[in-house]
């Protein structure tokens, strides 16, 4: 692992997320108990639930809040408070969780879409600077936050953490068109070394997220894009927005799958889905079909966005009750192959004749 003083719970988690692969995939939604497509911060929601009467095996959050310059307004206080209560929901049930940070732009004051700038990454690692100095901070709102989301019994949770997603693309101020190879390593490592040697925060299992959506002459090379080096990443994830081509997907499993077992470090399908699809067979044909034997622990989909009424805006990736595919999201969900909560293992306690270095 990349953090050799991970506790014990995180190790176990690490153990699990290897082991489990060999069972099958866990779903994974994003959000998923946070909100739904018509209720919002409801204690026991999930549309999931809702559809198939259990919750996914994997709850993706977004932490950028927590950390950036929206984490001391009123509203974000307020939701970064049910974000924490749901991850504690989801670990006390032995879910997984996996958090990516879609993090503003500390030069500019944008989004992190706003790619305008060249030089964010590089003013970040100039130490002494103002945004050195300030982007630590932000690291710093992470490590409470890791540091006080505790279990009932007084241990720290374990999460995925994936800082940096999608990195292959241009559209992030972390990403390839703002960044140069030895600059997105060097911003890698300084948050490792940052928040597990500075501040000893021994609770994240650290995750790389290429984007894969298409077909790739050199699918491998693209996943090892600006790798930050084997001792520096525990977790294989991959984004596939690949609509519905599974010929794409199905191509990029065979490659994550191939790299995992020989770099000994789990791997998954970090995000996915397509957005406001109506297939009926979506989930047989889209998912099932491609992940036939195939090794990775998790298939994470997207958000189902809140809309209440409002059925013009058409912003999710997964099932919710009275969509389409309803009665095909049963059927994989009756399928071995795909976990969810009520299947998973003790994923706190180590996985029988995995050991973790």
């Amino acid at each position: 692992m990349v953090d050799p003083a991970a506790t014990a719970e995180t190790k176990a988690l690490y153990s699990n997320l290897w082991a489990v692969a060999a069972r099958g995939f866990m779903f994974g939604h994003h959000d998923d108990l946070w909100y739904g497509r018509y209720w919002y911060d409801e204690p026991g929601g999930s549309d999931t639930k809702a559809v198939c009467g259990d919750y996914p095996a994997v709850f993706s959050v977004d932490l950028a809040s927590v950390m950036d310059n929206r984490a001391p307004y009123e509203y974000d206080k307020r939701e970064n408070a049910i974000r924490r209560r749901v991850m504690l929901e989801a670990h006390a049930r032995g879910e997984v969780i996996v958090a990516c940070c879609h993090l503003n732009n500390p030069v500019t004051g944008g989004d992190s879409w706003d790619n305008s700038n060249d030089n964010v990454v590089a003013s970040i690692l100039t130490e002494g600077s103002a945004q050195h100095t300030a982007y630590l901070g932000w690291l710093d709102r992470l490590a409470d936050f890791a540091l006080d989301l505790k279990a009932a019994d007084g241990t720290l949770v374990p999460f995925v953490f994936r800082p940096y997603h999608e990195h292959t693309q241009t559209w992030s101020w972390w990403g390839s068109k703002c960044t140069t190879e030895e600059q997105f390593i060097a911003l890698w490592r300084m948050t490792v070394r940052h928040l597990r040697d500075t501040r000893g925060v021994h609770n994240l299992i650290y995750a790389v997220s290429p984007q894969m959506d298409g077909e790739y002459a050199d699918a491998k090379g693209r996943l090892l894009f600006r790798w930050p080096g084997d001792e520096w990443v525990d977790f294989i994830g991959m984004d596939c927005y690949h609509g519905l081509n599974t010929a794409a997907f199905s191509s990029n499993l065979k490659a994550i799958s191939a790299l995992s077992l020989e770099k000994r470090k789990p791997c998954g399908v970090t995000e996915t889905g397509q957005e406001s699809f109506s297939n009926e067979d979506y989930w047989t044909r889209c998912l099932l079909t491609p992940l036939t034997g195939q090794r990775v622990s998790m298939v994470v989909m997207w958000r189902n966005k809140y809309v209440g009424t409002n059925e013009s805006d058409k912003h999710f990736y997964s099932v919710y009750p009275g969509h389409p595919s309803e009665e095909n999201f049963r059927i994989m969900y009756s399928r071995s192959r795909s976990l969810f909560s009520a299947d998973l293992p003790p994923m706190y306690r180590m996985a029988e004749g995995v050991t973790v270095e």
